[in-house]
């Protein structure tokens, strides 16, 4: 069903367990100031070691996948595209961005908010992947604006740092964009209403200035056309017709570029 929207849109258009202790960002130091990316050593797999592979499965969710074989879905409610993941983060905002009963097989399950109050924190190495977070806060309808509901995940895998900004409702701050860093590829909710609304996004994007912008979260290919007419005067526009981007650090676009990727 989604392959005929999309056909129909084109038409129209550190090797570690897991553990509590502080771990280092890549992301951040090279932000921050000069820096050496170090890139983990192990045994290729599928992919070379300076290489992700990002799949989207759908909505919010995207697979993303390191060479030591970690698999990763983003904003997951249950569905990863066939497989089981080893790593899944969630968010708050509404049941399609979170399970309250994840495949008990799923060894790390990551919640984007504290279920007990106060902020999420989240520091987690297995083996090639680094996973962090930085907490924005959410539209909470009767109970107004709940802080620290949403989290931005920021993955760094293959000396690339890749972030997911959830069900983002408000624009980054500058302690925002401080505790977030670098970023090479970003995903971003683009519907226009239920997270905010597009030309808001866009600044977004504008503040993040990542070599690779992903459209997520709309309903439709009106939202998603207005999106990318509304990115054309800051970002060039690459339409994919694979749900699959294969990205190292050599590969990213010289020129910031919103990538366009159908459902899996």
């Amino acid at each position: 069903m989604f392959a005929r929207f999309f056909a129909a849109f084109c038409v129209m258009l550190f090797c570690s367990n897991a553990g509590a202790q502080t771990l280092s960002s890549d992301c951040l130091a090279v932000a921050q100031g000069p820096a050496t990316v170090h890139f983990v050593k192990f045994t290729p797999a599928a992919l070379a070691e300076t290489e992700v592979q990002l799949t989207f499965v759908g909505h919010s969710t995207f697979l993303i996948e390191s060479a030591a074989g970690i698999r990763i879905a983003t904003d997951f409610a249950g569905y990863a595209g066939g497989t089981t993941p080893d790593i899944v983060t969630m968010n708050r905002a509404h049941s399609s961005h979170n399970t309250s009963f994840p495949d008990p097989a799923i060894k790390h399950v990551l919640r984007g908010w504290n279920p007990e109050g106060g902020r999420a924190e989240h520091n987690l190495s297995l083996k090639d992947v680094y996973i962090r977070n930085v907490t924005t806060d959410i539209r909470g309808g009767q109970m107004g604006r709940i802080p620290d509901g949403n989290s931005i995940f920021i993955f760094e895998i293959a000396g690339l740092c890749i972030g997911h900004v959830g069900h983002l409702h408000h624009e980054l701050t500058p302690q925002h964009m401080g505790q977030i860093g670098r970023l090479d590829i970003v995903m971003v909710p683009v519907d226009g209403g239920y997270t905010m609304a597009q030309v808001n996004m866009m600044q977004v994007v504008k503040d993040l200035k990542a070599s690779i912008v992903i459209p997520m979260h709309y309903f439709g290919p009106e939202t998603l056309s207005n999106f990318i007419s509304n990115a054309r005067a800051t970002l060039k526009i690459d339409v994919k017709d694979s749900p699959t981007l294969t990205v190292s650090r050599k590969t990213l676009p010289k020129e910031p570029t919103l990538i366009v990727l159908p459902w899996y």
